[in-house]
């Protein structure tokens, strides 16, 4: 929140904006909107970021449309980042094919961070894609682990490979 204040935005935790679909507005998680009383005095300019984060798996889809709802001209995000747990791997490529066609419409700069359990090597993985209209621009993977003290670190996975 302090970011977005920082870089100098208004910055809303749980704001909405309306989902045509729905026909009623929807809570986004985090919402910063920049103000510039050059273009208006009374209304932000635009939606600069638009953030979901969800620790439910069976909530994947509904999370990615969240991001990506039919709405209003002014409540279309520039960015948005979504965070969230997925059952597998396999689950990444079908929810970043719904991306990548709701994005084509809406044409944000996508940042989608997928977390899950390898059984294999006993270790949370991490997937983070950057994605335009055009389609994904990078991938990063990473491993997730807990030290004897229960706290969390995370290297990516060609680092990974070293360590071990």
């Amino acid at each position: 929140m302090k970011l977005g204040e920082m870089l100098g935005f208004h910055v809303f935790i749980e704001d909405f904006k309306p989902n045509e679909e729905l026909g009623r507005s929807r809570p986004m998680d985090l919402a910063w909107w920049k103000w510039d009383a050059r273009i208006d005095l009374k209304h932000y300019a635009y939606l600069a970021l638009h953030l979901e984060r969800e620790s439910l798996a069976q909530k994947d889809i509904e999370t990615i449309d969240k991001l990506f709802s039919t709405t209003d001209s002014g409540y279309v995000p520039h960015n948005v980042i979504g965070i969230q747990y997925v059952t597998s791997a396999d689950r990444m490529d079908l929810l970043n094919e719904r991306i990548l066609e709701k994005n084509k419409v809406q044409q944000s700069n996508v940042l989608i961070v997928y977390r899950y359990i390898d059984d294999v090597l006993n270790v949370q993985r991490v997937h983070a894609y950057s994605i335009t209209n055009e389609g994904i621009k990078e991938e990063r993977n990473a491993i997730l682990q807990q030290d004897r003290l229960g706290y969390y670190y995370m290297c990516f996975e060609e680092e990974y490979a070293r360590i071990k």
